[in-house]
């Protein structure tokens, strides 16, 4: 099983910036999908990091898949 971590910052004007590792592809998306929507704002700017490019591994694909994503 990988480790991965998200990471919350939140900024002294109320911005809210959430930073992930260990996650390729776009699991990253799934992974943040309800910590989006329960902070109940809009997502402003989307940034990819070199790790959104890589391949998931085929654990994750398989995960994906089985989960329907």
């Amino acid at each position: 099983m990988e480790l991965h971590e998200i990471e919350v910052i939140i900024e002294a004007d109320g911005e809210v910036k959430l930073q992930v590792r260990g996650l390729k592809g776009p699991a990253c998306l799934e992974a943040t999908k309800a910590l989006e929507e329960s902070l109940g704002s809009e997502v402003l700017n989307r940034e990819k990091t070199h790790e959104f490019l890589e391949a998931p591994s085929q654990e994750m694909q398989d995960r994906q898949w089985q989960s329907g994503g």
